[in-house]
């Protein structure tokens, strides 16, 4: 077993609050370092502290602004190389252009291997990730990648206040979705109904057909990410339709860009449950009654200890909903 005191963790500039999280849990100190901009807006970091031969974690999202928090990744991964720290592992609580996964029409990029391969130049020899858009990516990267599920962090909110939803139906707001949803069904008890989607454009959506019976029950929808919100307040639309008496959208990033915070507030969605993979921007402030912020410090917390020691990440898997595929 190795010891702790071996082990340092750093955190990007816009995953600050996160990375004391994890350090609480593990009982150790943010490591220090100096993230700033030329005028023309090049990243320069400065390590304050000692790498050499350390087991280093570096915690970034990389949110918006994606470009921006990309670059400051890969930068701070080649300074911890120069370093000569010992190892260094990428944990991404938030894994930007996730969903340019595939060519999916004529003359696109895969820009999701394209990331994963400037990971791996930087110098990465590890990758910690939480919920990806695609099981697949893991296999974009020629190093070795634990994929993590948030569903222990949500199964644990929504067990303490099952007795408030009555009669329970999951509902997978899109067929990529339906194995996370009847995963979350069994482990919470309730029923599994299915929406078909059509995407029209990056941010509008179509709903199809409901399959399955939602009429009284309260519905609870599960997704990766809620992005526009289009996807998901179109099937709270269609499910209200349907007589349900309550909708509850649950997301592991809140991504939240565009029209999402006004589509969200004029839905008949009640609540919406989302993790701290991407901090809340202040034009998020008015979904504050609506927006219940979920932890995964403890989660990450432990996968980091367990790889620190050499010891199995398997553990962390048991009792999840799966991923999305």
């Amino acid at each position: 077993m190795m010891d702790d005191s071996e082990m340092m963790i750093f955190a990007g500039r816009g995953s600050q609050e996160l990375g004391q999280r994890v350090c609480s849990y593990l009982d150790i100190a943010l490591g220090r370092a100096k993230i700033t901009n030329f005028p023309d807006g090049e990243i320069l970091v400065k390590l304050e502290e000692d790498v050499r031969g350390r087991d280093c974690y570096l915690l970034t999202s990389t949110c918006e602004p994606v470009n921006n928090n990309l670059m400051e990744l890969l930068i701070f991964v080649d300074c911890l190389r120069r370093a000569s720290a010992g190892r260094i592992t990428v944990v991404m609580p938030y894994f930007g252009y996730a969903r340019q996964d595939r060519k999916d029409e004529g003359r696109v990029p895969i820009t999701a291997k394209l990331v994963a391969n400037l990971i791996t130049a930087a110098g990465a020899q590890r990758v910690i990730a939480l919920d990806l858009h695609a099981a697949q990516i893991q296999g974009f990267f020629d190093l070795p990648v634990d994929h993590l599920s948030a569903t222990p962090v949500f199964v644990d909110y929504f067990t303490k206040h099952r007795s408030e939803m009555a009669e329970l139906c999951l509902v997978s707001p899109d067929v990529g979705n339906v194995k996370v949803a009847e995963g979350m069904a069994n482990l919470l008890g309730g029923e599994l109904a299915i929406i078909n989607k059509r995407r029209l454009s990056g941010s509008t959506v179509v709903t199809g057909n409901l399959i399955g019976n939602v009429a009284g029950k309260t519905v609870l929808m599960f997704d990766d990410m809620i992005s526009t919100a289009g996807t998901v307040v179109e099937a709270a639309k269609l499910v209200i339709e349907k007589g349900a008496r309550d909708v509850i959208a649950a997301a592991t990033h809140p991504v939240l860009v565009g029209p999402a915070v006004d589509r969200l507030l004029s839905s008949p969605i009640s609540k919406v449950v989302v993790c701290n993979t991407i901090p809340f921007a202040e034009r998020c402030s008015p979904l504050r009654g609506k927006l219940v912020e979920l932890c995964v410090g403890s989660l990450l917390g432990q996968a980091i200890h367990r790889i620190h020691n050499n010891q199995s990440v398997s553990a962390l898997f048991k009792f999840t909903a799966g991923t999305k595929r």
